[in-house]
């Protein structure tokens, strides 16, 4: 097969990756406006736990090589300020957290934002939606990949972590009497 041609595989796999950005990018808009906020957690976990199994489909093939050698002009990049803002405005007071910045090689400590990391991760696969809409297959797939293994496949695993931690806080963090009370008609409910 020619360099930068896709196979059958190949090319089901950019479709299904595209199917899943826009999923995400729908889900993560439809959060961001603030339609449904007692959601907004789980619904960002689901798309970005979602995105993430997309993700890792696309590190574990071997590396996609574009059918041009310079990226094609797709349009102009979008702006997911906006989004950016809204999902801050949103999120606000739970929205910064800690993690370790590079695990295998420091323990420097450094600081995240859901926002900016969900933001970022739709910056990223817009642009591969753009290559993918003008038809050039290998091209989106190429930059999914890259932009996966060099940025948005991290800040899923980060974002994914941190909204694992937040629904745990949310879910398991009760007083005694709560969770007693809770246990006992779970138990009594099955009679």
């Amino acid at each position: 097969m020619p360099e930068g041609e896709l196979d059958s595989d190949l090319t089901l796999l950019g479709a299904t990756t595209a199917v899943v950005a826009e999923r995400y990018l729908a889900t993560v808009r439809e959060v961001a406006s603030g339609a449904s906020p007692e959601a907004a957690i789980p619904l960002l976990l689901l798309a970005v736990s979602d995105l993430a199994a997309a993700g890792a489909r696309l590190g574990a093939i071997v590396d996609v090589v574009p059918a041009e050698r310079f990226e094609p002009d797709d349009g102009p990049d979008a702006d997911v300020d906006p989004l950016r803002t809204s999902l801050a405005n949103l999120l606000d007071g739970i929205d910064e957290y800690s993690e370790i910045a590079d695990p295998l090689v420091s323990r420097e400590v450094g600081g995240g934002a859901l926002s900016n990391d969900l933001a970022g991760i739709a910056q990223a696969l817009l642009l591969g939606l753009q290559h993918h809409r003008a038809g050039h297959a290998s091209e989106a797939l190429w930059w999914w990949q890259f932009s996966y293994l060099s940025s948005w496949g991290e800040r899923a695993a980060s974002a994914m972590r941190v909204l694992l931690t937040l629904i745990a806080h949310l879910r398991l963090d009760v007083d005694d009497e709560t969770a007693s009370e809770a246990e006992f008609d779970a138990l009594h409910q099955a009679d």
